[in-house]
């Protein structure tokens, strides 16, 4: 998976199984992007606040791009959204060794799965997180999809 490659993607789930166009879902590496979001005077509160912001969407659509850029146009990834989490071996997301666990990942994220590929732009998200203390969260939030052949490049993500 090259898209794995980035130092700001920390997972990418590629889809595609049975479909007509790839598309992915990707987790961005926190630990580097809100670096580069303090640089670039982006207030953020947590890794779904920043996950959803429009700037790391930009950031990240560059990346995507290029990555295309060096594969065949059947393998290349034709829509993609940053995930609201990061994958955690711990939700039985990731192996212990950070493989990713497609089985579950297609059972668990079903909904947004679909979503993609009937075209939707946003995907509602409620949801509650469970952290490693046994803590809760409740995630409200709207995943956007950006579609990369049918939306032009923004400036920021041609900077």
């Amino acid at each position: 998976n090259k898209l794995k490659f980035s130092p700001y993607i920390a997972e990418a789930v590629v889809l595609g199984a049975g479909r007509d166009a790839l598309a992915a879902m990707i987790c961005i590496r926190y630990s580097i992007i809100s670096k580069w979001a303090e640089k670039n005077r982006l207030s953020f509160t947590t890794y779904t606040d920043l996950a959803s912001r429009g700037e790391v969407y930009a950031l990240l659509r560059k990346e995507v791009e290029i990555v295309n850029a060096t594969l065949p146009p059947a393998q290349r990834i034709s829509r993609f959204l940053l995930l609201y989490k990061e994958l955690d071996a711990d939700d039985g997301e990731l192996t212990r060794t950070r493989k990713v666990r497609r089985g579950v990942i297609n059972e668990k994220y079903a909904g947004i799965i679909n979503a993609i590929y009937r075209g939707e732009r946003n995907i509602p998200v409620d949801t509650v997180i469970r952290f490693q203390d046994g803590t809760t969260q409740r995630v409200r939030t709207s995943l956007a999809v950006v579609d990369l052949d049918r939306e032009p490049a923004t400036a920021e993500a041609a900077e």
